[in-house]
């Protein structure tokens, strides 16, 4: 997904179970059982937001000048 930032384009990486595995053997004060885990990346509950799309809207956030934004304003998906 390439997603617009001001002038800027950038692209996240489709996010996979394998990576949340390797962070979750790296920190593990907590267990995390397989199910979860696959909540996660492909929600089906609609419990929680999707890491994806939090992802990308951190990676929006990285991207934008947040001295120019007004205060309370969402982000934005192009």
């Amino acid at each position: 997904m390439v997603l617009s930032a001001g002038n800027r384009e950038t692209k996240v990486k489709p996010l996979a179970k394998t990576t949340l595995e390797a962070i979750c053997e790296q920190m593990a004060s907590h267990t995390w059982s397989d199910r979860e885990l696959e909540e996660l990346v492909d929600p089906k509950l609609g419990i929680i937001t999707g890491f994806q799309d939090l992802l990308e809207e951190l990676d929006i956030l990285r991207n934008t000048d947040l001295g120019t934004t007004p205060p309370a304003l969402g982000v934005q998906k192009s």
